[in-house]
C-alpha cells in the first residue's frame, strides 16, 4: 500500500515520511485511534516506503520489486501478527491464517474487526495472541534482513496479546535488534500492557472528515456524492460503519419508507393505522427497530435544518431530500425537541427489554399530537 492510498491523516502520514527518510523510524512505533479509522493501511505503507527501492515525491513508487512483493504480501522481511482463534488447531500461530489475513487486507483497506471474525468464520468468537505467537515472532526477529536494511513486524490489535504473551515480547519491543522494527496497531491504546505501551512512541490517528469519508465511498461504490455524504455524516468518520450503511442500502431503503409512512400517518392522527405500523416496527428485532429509531432522530433533525435553506449543512440523500421539500415546513422550533426526545426515549425503552408494540404505539400518538403544533 502507497500512502496516497491512506485515507486522511496527512499530517501522521507526513510525520512518518520524515522519521523513514532520516531514519530515525523508531523500534517501537504504535499508531492508535478510534475503530474504523484506517490505521493497519497506515503501518502497511510505512513498511512499503521503508523498503522501497525507489521511493519519490514523498511516497513509494509502488513498481519496484519491493513494492510489488509488498503488494502480494510475499515481502520477506515484513511480518504480521494479530488475534486469532485455535480453530486450526491448539499449536496453531498467526502463520496458519495467512490466507485469511491476505484476503482480508485486500478486501477492507480499511481494517473491520468484524470483518475478520467472519473471515475466521466465527462472528462470537473472541481472538487473542496467544504465548506461541509471542515465541514465533520472537523466532522470526532474531533472524537478520534478507533482503533489506531493516525487517519490519506490524502486530494488529496489541491489546488482544494475552498478558503472558505481552510480557514475553516486553524486553524484545524495549531492547530490539538494530534492523528490527515494530509497528503496533491499536483500536484501544489504553486496553494494551502498561509497560509495552510504555515503551513505544505514540501517533494518535484521528477520524477522517465527513467528505473524506463520502469520497471513500464515492470511489469505492460508484456512489453520487450527495447519497455519499448522507451515509457519512452519521458514521461520524468510522468508514467501517459507512460501508455497512452502503451495503445494507435495502434495510436504509425500509427505513427510509417505514419514516414517511410514519409521519404521513401522524399528521393525518390516523391511530387506525398507526397501531399496525407500529407492530410492524415492534416486529423487527430488537437492535434493528433500535436502528430505525435512530434513523428517524436523524431524519427530523435533517429536515429542521433543511428549512434553514443552507445546503452545506444538510446530509441528505436525493430520495429523503424529494421527500423533505414537502414535509420539511412539518418540523420546527416549536416541536422538534420534542419529536428528538420522543424517538429516543422509545429507543431506550426498547433497550431495557420494554413491551416494544406498546411503546411504540405510545410514541405514534405522542408524534402525531407534535407534529401539527
Amino acid at each position: 500500500m502507497k500512502f496516497s492510498e491512506v485515507l486522511g491523516n496527512e499530517q501522521a502520514i507526513e510525520q512518518i515520511r520524515r522519521m523513514i527518510d532520516a531514519d530515525k523510524l523508531p523500534h517501537a512505533l504504535l499508531l492508535y485511534g478510534p475503530a474504523g479509522v484506517p490505521k493497519l493501511g497506515l503501518a502497511m505503507a510505512a513498511a512499503q516506503y521503508l523498503h522501497c527501492k525507489n521511493h519519490t515525491g514523498g511516497d513509494s513508487c509502488g513498481t519496484c520489486p519491493m513494492c510489488r512483493q509488498h503488494q502480494s504480501f510475499n515481502q520477506v522481511d515484513t511480518h504480521y501478527s494479530y488475534p486469532f482463534t485455535d480453530s486450526k488447531g491448539a499449536g496453531s500461530t498467526c502463520d496458519d491464517y495467512i490466507g485469511e489475513w491476505r484476503e482480508f487486507v485486500t478486501r477492507h483497506p480499511v481494517e473491520d474487526y468484524q470483518a475478520w471474525l467472519h473471515l475466521l468464520k466465527n462472528d462470537n468468537a473472541q481472538p487473542q495472541i496467544f504465548v506461541r505467537e509471542a515465541d514465533n515472532i520472537m523466532r522470526k526477529m532474531t533472524l537478520s534482513a534478507y533482503t533489506t536494511k531493516y525487517k519490519v513486524h506490524i502486530l494488529w490489535l496489541p491489546e488482544k496479546l494475552k498478558e503472558e504473551a505481552a510480557n514475553k515480547l516486553l524486553k524484545l519491543i524495549e531492547e530490539p535488534y538494530d534492523d528490527c522494527k515494530f509497528i503496533l496497531v491499536s483500536d484501544n491504546e489504553k486496553g494494551i500492557l502498561g509497560t509495552i505501551l510504555s515503551r513505544c512512541q505514540r501517533i494518535e490517528l484521528r477520524k477522517p472528515s465527513t467528505d473524506t469519508v463520502a469520497r471513500y465511498l464515492c470511489s469505492q461504490y460508484g456512489m453520487e456524492m450527495q447519497d455519499a455524504l448522507a451515509l457519512a455524516a452519521p458514521a461520524d468518520g468510522n468508514v467501517n460503519v459507512a460501508e455497512r450503511m452502503v451495503q445494507t442500502g435495502s434495510e436504509f431503503h425500509e427505513f427510509r419508507e417505514r419514516f414517511i409512512e410514519l409521519m404521513r400517518l401522524a399528521y393525518q392522527h390516523d391511530l387506525s393505522q398507526l397501531k399496525p405500523w407500529s407492530e410492524v416496527i415492534a416486529d423487527m428485532k430488537r437492535e434493528k427497530a433500535r436502528r430505525f429509531l435512530d434513523y428517524a432522530v436523524r431524519q427530523v433533525r435533517e429536515n429542521f435544518i433543511y428549512n434553514l435553506h443552507n445546503p452545506e449543512l444538510n446530509y441528505l440523500t436525493r430520495e429523503e431530500e424529494a421527500f423533505s421539500t414537502r414535509f420539511s415546513p412539518f418540523i420546527n422550533e416549536r416541536n422538534v425537541e420534542s419529536i428528538v426526545a420522543e424517538l429516543e426515549r422509545a429507543s431506550a425503552d426498547i433497550a431495557g427489554n420494554g413491551n416494544a408494540k406498546i411503546i411504540l404505539f405510545d410514541l405514534t400518538i405522542r408524534i402525531s399530537i407534535l407534529i401539527r403544533r
